[in-house]
């Protein structure tokens, strides 16, 4: 049994992707929790009314569109946190980069708390308009990382028994496994297998290969070259594949001709002395876009008559610097030509933050250390850079900014700041999708004048656009009064409920006082003056603890304690009245910096002094001040001074040098670090979150719009070309559509009928939350073995399993009831004992009853049928030889095996074993015997090989 419903996303503008697969026992897989940019709490509903019957949640791309409702779910959904969820390595670390973005940088994400419930608390509340946009508490960065650090991270290619949730039936076999979709990185196409069930789940996919992301594995991923689909995506009982961006035609020219159009358009904005802003993702089209524009300025570069040259080249998101951490160690993940690029770096020399002199370095960058690119992620740092372009010459700017829909993130600041000039422009790179809100999306407003422009000019060049818009900006408002209490029964009966469903877990509802205080949820509820008094402390130390090496202004009230740490000449304060860590003396807790693998270490930090004397030589040496350095690691004398330190008398020591000077220090952070410049200087943003229980209010602004919109499309998304292409090979029994419009999906479900057989496939176009059955449709029949036939057949154990061909006749025969087997069972008990006098008598023979019913029999062939079946039929393997079992057998017997690769098995040095992904074992020799093989008879390793490959799978005569 296969059910499917769409929660979002079917015949929809809205992109968000959410969908329950129901199979046999119960079943209920959770693919994607994604959301769209109204972050309306209402579309989830039917998700948590889904929670307590769900087993286990696939996530498929690290998009808002697939993971953004990921978080909420998790902190405000009681039993959500309790259910796996599986998805790729990089899934998993970019869609915690996004979302950490993400609500750092609009409120609206966090949600408000819905009227209803609010009504439900006080009625004398209830009218007050400003209760209801109370905002739920939103996920800190650290509960981020603690949800996807819950999620299990699946690589491609290898299928996987999941574990089920405590509260689900048992999955009986129920197998997983990813294959590549393209688009992003770690894009999953998931093939679930339960019983006779089949299912590939396929949306937003790319066939076609891009700068950093391979094709999708429908036909043997980058470099497969197959005709035909892989065996274990082909034929399968159901396929859910997505339908957006069904009705646009592929460009011709492909990928080469794509970024040629886009990099044509940044050049005519640069040419005029413009800023042009390009609003990416924060997580997965990105990549591309950073990689290609950064590579376009190196080709310049080489070039040295290029017009990109004097254009200056920023990519601006809150969490970009962990993106790209993550984009660098993930690399395998890529297409191959970016494993080869980073292969042939030698030594390369990584810049951050961009080179002062790039065209130096051109062979010592990586395919993501950026030479030109310069990452920006604070809000100061953009005003900076809009400042400079205002202010002084008209020197070119492109700006990639998160988000593409324009209604968070820095695309959104910079739009406002650069909208009113005509030299501006702006590039579109996806399509806008249009939820169903009063208030469209800015990147949709645009996308409307844009195709206006292009209707009414035949396609030419739009120009500028003269528009006014109204932008409206959400922001947080500190709760008092009467919206405070409201807000404090609400989480007391939030916290309650909770406490029954989920007795015995850790509540992840915060109060006032609990941003960075856990023992103040002990505290009764008569000291709720003392802990909202503790809590505005709480929140100052958690602004000051969240700024890094630009600390924050904070008033001496908000330094409180602190004062004594952060202030210099400070050295006493009065506790008399204070309450809670103002009455203690503050402990400084120097936290060491860390990621995923560990503790960052500087490995200048553990220089020889004589080591660092000799690299600030070479640096010296390579500026051209002395060509006559010595090398480090090149043997000396004891007694010999460096050439960069004669004139100093200074002469190196063992011991390291305690007392360098800050033009030492400096001197170090400029040779062996990223390079700095007057943005690094800029301190932190503020943290918003850390104000305490809040309200959303929007402030709004009426902008005019006077600069030039252009469209290039650079989503990575399937085309109709490809749709057509590829469903039919693919063929499956049921096809169902979802993710897009009502257009698209409907003119794929029409062109679909006519390209596959008519009436072979069931085609579904599901509506959002109905359910439609699209279980596998099977025919079984119930056939009667001969006795002669039953004797002749050659069983064989296959993993516990009995396995036969039967190669015979099929007769219809009726069922041998006879008369008198008809009358004894009527009469029962009633049996003729028969005497020694009738054993001479010749029983008559039976006579078949008339109404009997017809009994497919299958009996032997005859003699001269027999012949003929036999020249044509062949043997046949059945069972799966898995690489892991034949080591474990062949190292039983005494030879040595090991892997050499993925997918490659190595036996006594001489004999490979290979496994391809459609499932074909190939074993390959050196002809020759290994030498000192303990085990060398019998026609040697290879045989002995073979050997074990056929026991352990089933070969049956084919008759």
């Amino acid at each position: 049994m296969f059910t499917f419903s769409s929660l979002q996303g079917a015949l929809s503008d809205s992109a968000a992707s959410q969908s329950i697969l129901e199979l046999d026992g119960g079943i209920k897989v959770l693919v994607d929790v994604g959301w769209d940019e109204s972050f309306d709490v209402s579309k989830l509903k039917e998700l948590e009314k889904q929670v307590p019957t769900l087993s286990l949640i696939l996530l498929t791309h690290a998009t808002t569109n697939h993971i953004a409702a990921f978080a909420h779910c998790c902190k405000h959904f009681p039993l959500f946190t309790r259910i796996p969820v599986y998805a790729t390595s990089p899934v998993i670390a970019l869609g915690r980069t996004l979302l950490q973005d993400l609500y750092a940088s609009t409120p609206l994400a966090a949600t408000t708390i819905p009227p209803s419930s609010l009504d439900e608390i006080s009625f004398s509340y209830a009218t007050q308009q400003s209760s209801s946009n109370i905002l739920l508490q939103a996920p800190t960065p650290e509960e981020i990382a603690t949800y996807f650090s819950l999620i299990h991270p699946l690589k491609y290619s290898q299928p996987h028994q999941p574990l089920g949730s405590p509260f689900s039936p048992p999955l009986n076999g129920l197998t997983i496994t990813a294959y590549n979709s393209g688009r992003t990185l770690g894009g999953t196409i998931w093939h679930i297998q339960h019983g006779l069930e089949s299912i590939v789940y396929a949306v937003d996919w790319n066939q076609g290969r891009e700068n950093v992301y391979a094709g999708a594995a429908w036909l043997g991923g980058a470099g497969g070259g197959s005709a035909e689909i892989i065996e274990q995506l082909r034929k399968p009982t159901a396929l859910v594949c997505s339908t957006r961006g069904g009705e646009k035609s592929s460009v011709s020219g492909g990928r080469a001709k794509r970024d040629e159009q886009l990099l044509s358009k940044v050049k005519s904005g640069i040419a005029r002395g413009g800023t042009v802003l390009i609003p990416v993702d924060s997580s997965a089209r990105v990549l591309e876009l950073a990689y290609l524009m950064d590579h376009a300025w190196r080709a310049d570069a080489a070039t040295g008559d290029g017009q990109l040259k004097s254009a200056k080249l920023y990519l601006a998101g809150r969490n970009i610097h962990s993106t790209m951490r993550y984009a660098r160690s993930m690399l395998e993940w890529m297409d191959d030509s970016i494993v080869r690029e980073f292969e042939a770096v030698v030594d390369g020399s990584r810049r951050v933050n961009g080179a002062a002199d790039g065209s130096k370095q051109g062979k010592e960058a990586g395919p993501f250390d950026f030479r030109f690119l310069k990452l920006l992620d604070r809000r100061g740092q953009v005003n900076k850079i809009l400042e400079t372009s205002e202010e002084g010459p008209s020197t070119g700017k492109v700006i990639l900014a998160s988000d593409t829909t324009l209604e968070w993130g820095f695309s959104k600041d910079v739009l406002r700041r650069i909208a009113q000039d005509s030299r501006n422009m702006v590039i579109l790179t996806e399509y806008p999708t249009l939820t169903p809100d009063t208030h469209p999306s800015l990147s949709r407003s645009l996308w409307e004048w844009y195709k206006e422009r292009q209707e009414s000019t035949n396609g030419e060049s739009n120009g500028s656009a003269q528009h006014e818009l109204e932008l409206r900006d959400a922001k947080r408002q500190a709760l008092e009064g009467s919206d405070l209490s409201t807000y404090q029964q609400w989480l007391t009966q939030q916290r309650q409920l909770q406490t029954t469903l989920q007795s015995g877990g850790a509540s992840t509802l915060e109060a006032v006082g609990d941003v960075a205080d856990e023992a103040s949820e002990s505290e009764s509820d008569s000291d709720d003056s003392d802990n909202e008094q503790q809590g505005r402390a709480l929140n100052a130390a958690t602004t000051m603890g969240q700024t890094s090496r630009k600390k924050a202004a904070l008033t001496d009230e908000d330094l409180g304690i602190n004062i004594l740490l952060k202030k210099k000449g400070v050295y006493d304060f009065d506790i008399q009245s204070k309450k809670g860590r103002d009455r203690m003396f503050p402990h400084p807790v120097r936290r060491k910096r860390g990621e995923d693998y560990g503790e960052l270490i500087r490995p200048e930090d553990f220089l020889r002094a004589e080591e660092r004397e000799e690299g600030d030589g070479q640096d010296s040496n390579q500026a051209g001040k002395d060509e006559g350095q010595e090398q480090l690691g090149k043997k000396r004398r004891w007694d010999d001074v460096t050439a960069s330190n004669k004139g100093q008398g200074f002469v190196p020591s063992k011991r390291p040098n305690l007392n360098r000077n800050l033009s030492d220090e400096l001197e170090m952070a400029v040779s062996d670090g990223p390079i700095e410049d007057e943005l690094d200087g800029i301190p932190d943003d503020l943290d918003e979150t850390a104000t305490g229980p809040s309200k959303l209010v929007f402030a709004e602004e009426t902008i005019a719009f006077n600069l030039e919109i252009e469209f290039i499309d650079l989503s990575g998304i399937h085309d109709k070309r490809s749709l057509h292409m590829l469903i039919p090979l693919i063929q499956p029994r049921k096809l169902v559509l979802i993710g897009g419009n009502e257009s698209e999906t409907l003119t794929l479900a029409s062109d679909c009928e006519k390209l596959l057989a008519e009436g072979s496939v069931s085609i579904y176009t599901p509506r959002m939350g109905a359910s439609i059955d699209a279980s596998v449709d099977t025919n079984a029949w119930v056939v009667k073995l001969a006795p002669t036939l039953v004797k002749q057949l050659k069983w064989q154990n296959v993993r516990g399993i009995s396995i036969a061909t039967v190669t015979g006749r099929l007769l219809a025969m009726h069922k041998q009831l006879t008369a008198a087997a008809a009358s004894r069972e009527e009469e029962g008990a009633h049996k003729r004992i028969k005497t020694e006098d009738s054993k001479e008598e010749t029983p008559p023979p039976p006579k078949v009853v008339e109404d009997a019913p017809i009994e497919p029999t299958l009996d032997i062939l005859p003699t001269n049928m027999a012949s003929a079946t036999r020249s044509v039929a062949q043997p046949l393997h059945v069972g799966d030889l898995r690489l892991a079992d034949l080591r474990k057998a062949m190292q039983q017997s005494g030879h040595t095996a090991e892997f050499r690769g993925e997918g490659t098995l190595l036996i006594d040095g001489s004999v490979v074993v290979r496994k391809t992904t459609a499932g074909r074992i190939d074993v390959e020799s050196i002809g020759l015997p290994a030498e000192n093989n303990p085990i060398n008879q019998h026609g040697g390793t290879f045989y002995a090989v073979k050997r074990t490959i056929y026991e352990s799978l089933a070969v049956v005569a084919g008759a």
